[in-house]
């Protein structure tokens, strides 16, 4: 007897416990019955909020949604601006799922990699038509926040363009107003709303050149800075040059000075000299003439001359060699 009301016991906690289930914060479930969604008087799907819920073990099995902010990095592309030139745009979009029924039935199923390619398309057809009306300067500074917030709204709200993206996501609203039965709120079929999802934010990360135009650009910062550098060079080889035509004026007129004021110093000195000689040549021009010739015999008859004179015996210069005591006079 025990036995059996033990094993009552486990099945009916096994039987409550397979009947119970717990949505987490930051998701909505969903409810199975025998694969198919169980659905309210409209035929919308039912979403559960997050908390304890109660579904039939065995018949029935739950598939929950993230309802957080979830963010989709797209791959850089390239887009061509107002000014025909080519930019690779790399951005990334936060989103998130505002209408969990007609996201799930717009999706087949709360299938995220659907909604994400469907998203992807719309954002890339938005931001080339943004872009194409942009210039460079106006994307790269000026202009690129209010392009992003442009973007934005265009997604939610959808615009009077029809591209291929808002045909797909026009067949998707379709499919949901023709699965439920109740009134839906009006959205634009052209609208990321259309399927349950709301654009939190667009965000562009890098802009850069194509690799060919990059290159380029390169190319003519080089030459610039080329240009620049000769010019400064050129600059730097006039400076130098009149520095040193400065510098040699300076020596030349320096040396100039010296030597001018060597030769009159030099000047002044043969005047001096000379007035010595004459002062000493008027006191005793006897002594002055016999130490003039002994200089002169000096000079002439020394070792290391090897000049030859011929001179003629009565020549004057030899008059002291004859003669000396006639010619020197008494001191």
């Amino acid at each position: 007897m025990r036995k059996s009301v033990l094993f009552i016991l486990i099945l009916v906690l096994l039987v409550i416990y397979a009947s119970l289930f717990v949505v987490q914060e930051g998701q909505r479930g969903i409810v199975m019955r025998f694969g198919k969604v169980l659905r309210d008087d409209e035929n919308k799907p039912l979403i559960y909020e997050p908390g304890l819920h109660v579904k039939i073990p065995v018949l029935e099995s739950v598939k929950t949604l993230d309802a957080r902010i979830q963010t989709m990095e797209n791959q850089a592309d390239r887009f061509i601006t107002k000014e025909q030139k080519d930019l690779i745009v790399d951005s990334y979009i936060k989103w998130r799922i505002s209408d969990f029924s007609r996201y799930y039935l717009a999706t087949g199923g709360g299938d995220v990699s659907q909604a994400e390619v469907l998203l992807k398309r719309k954002f890339n057809d938005r931001l080339r038509s943004e872009i194409g009306r942009q210039d460079v300067k106006g994307i790269v500074t000026d202009s690129r926040g209010q392009l992003m917030m442009d973007v934005r709204d265009a997604l939610n709200t959808g615009t009077g363009e029809t591209t291929e993206a808002d045909s797909a996501i026009a067949s998707a609203a379709a499919r949901v107003e023709q699965e439920t039965s109740g009134e839906l709120p009006q959205v634009n079929p052209n609208s990321m709303a259309a399927l349950g999802i709301q654009v939190i934010d667009v965000r562009i990360k890098q802009i850069n050149l194509p690799t060919e135009v990059s290159d380029a650009i390169y190319q003519r910062m080089r030459a610039e800075r080329e240009a620049v550098a000769r010019r400064h060079r050129s600059q730097g080889q006039e400076q130098a040059e009149k520095l040193k035509a400065t510098a040699d004026y300076e020596v030349t007129r320096t040396l100039a000075e010296a030597e001018r004021e060597g030769r009159m110093t030099r000047g002044e000195g043969d005047a001096e000299s000379a007035k010595l000689f004459a002062n000493a040549f008027s006191q005793d021009p006897d002594f002055y003439a016999f130490i003039r010739s002994l200089r002169a015999y000096e000079n002439s008859f020394s070792s290391g001359n090897q000049d030859v004179l011929v001179l003629s015996p009565d020549s004057d210069f030899f008059r002291y060699m004859k003669s000396p005591e006639k010619t020197v006079p008494a001191r």
